[in-house]
C-alpha cells in the first residue's frame, strides 16, 4: 500500500511529466508564432516551480506553518549558530499534532528561529521523553505589549512553548 503523501507526490509528477510532454508536442508540431510557444514555456516552468515548493511542503521538508497549539514531542535537533559564517541556526521539531485530545495522522515537522532558551527547554524534554515519559507541548504567544498586532514588531509575534508530561493512562482493576 503506498502511503497517502507519496501517491499524492507520484500524481503531481505524472501530472507535471503529462503537461511538459504536450506541451513539447504543440511546440513541434504546430505552427504557432514563436512568441506564443515562449509564453508557453514560460508558463509550464513557472507551473513547475510553484508544484516543487508545494511538493517540499508534502515530501518531509520543515513546514513554515505554525506549530499547533497542542502536539506531542517525539524529536529535535539543534543547529546552532555560527556568527563567522553568518549561519542564524535554527530548531528542527518532530510533533504529533493534536486536536480534540487525539493525535492526528501523520507527525510533522517544523522549522524554529535558534533560541538558546528554546534549546534548553526543548533539550530537558527530549530527556524526558527518553526516559518514557510523553512530553505534551502547547503554545502560547509570548507575554507583551498590548495592542493590535500590525502595529508591534515581528519579534512579538514569537511563541512560548511549554512542555509537561503526558499522564499515563490509567489501567482498569481487575
Amino acid at each position: 500500500m503506498i502511503p497517502a503523501v507519496s501517491s499524492q507526490l507520484l500524481l503531481l509528477a505524472i501530472v507535471y511529466a503529462l503537461l511538459a510532454f504536450l506541451l513539447l508536442v504543440l511546440c513541434l508540431g504546430t505552427r504557432w508564432r514563436w512568441s506564443l510557444k515562449v509564453v508557453l514555456v514560460l508558463l509550464v516552468s513557472g507551473f513547475y516551480l510553484f508544484s516543487y515548493e508545494s511538493l517540499r511542503g508534502m515530501s518531509g521538508w520543515p513546514a513554515d506553518d505554525e506549530l499547533p497549539r497542542k502536539f506531542i514531542l517525539l524529536s529535535a535537533v539543534f543547529d546552532e549558530p555560527s556568527p563567522g559564517r553568518g549561519h542564524p541556526g535554527a530548531i528542527y521539531l518532530w510533533v504529533h499534532p493534536m486536536k480534540d485530545n487525539q493525535p492526528l495522522e501523520m507527525p510533522r515537522q517544523f522549522k524554529l528561529p535558534y533560541e538558546k532558551d528554546l534549546h534548553r527547554i526543548l533539550g530537558d524534554g527530549i530527556k524526558k521523553a527518553r526516559d518514557g515519559n510523553t512530553q505534551l507541548g502547547e503554545t502560547e504567544p509570548r507575554r507583551g505589549q498590548g495592542g493590535l498586532a500590525w502595529l508591534r514588531p515581528a519579534a512579538n509575534d514569537k511563541v512560548e512553548i511549554k512542555l509537561r508530561d503526558l499522564p499515563r493512562a490509567q489501567l482498569p482493576e481487575k
